[in-house]
């Protein structure tokens, strides 16, 4: 393989995992956000934990999927993350995202 074969795949297999993203963002109640990786889940516990001179943050995950572009599955029962560095956890909102007429692409009939 060249070079332009290897970005090629990469290309593709990062427009599949943007796709499958879209897909199952809907089943998840969390988008969680490390240093090293993104993370949608149903629940999480987030707690800092003080040592003699630091602290550190433990991120526990259940009903995860993971966003790794070269991961054979995705899906994950549990997940537990400790790092030093920020943690983001959001809460999805329930409803739907209404696109106003004017900015709406396509056929809207």
């Amino acid at each position: 393989m060249d070079e332009n074969d290897f970005e090629d795949y990469d290309r593709d297999a990062e427009l599949a995992l943007y796709r499958e993203y879209r897909d199952v963002v809907k089943m998840f109640r969390y988008v969680i956000e490390t240093e090293r990786r993104f993370y949608l889940a149903n629940e999480v516990e987030l707690k800092r934990v003080d040592t003699a001179t630091d602290f550190y943050f433990e991120l526990a995950m259940q009903d995860v999927w993971v966003w790794d572009i070269y991961r054979t599955d995705r899906f994950v029962k549990q997940v537990k993350v400790m790092t030093f560095k920020d943690v983001n956890v959001e809460e999805i909102g329930n409803k739907e995202l209404e696109i106003p007429e004017e900015l709406a692409v396509g056929d809207q009939s």
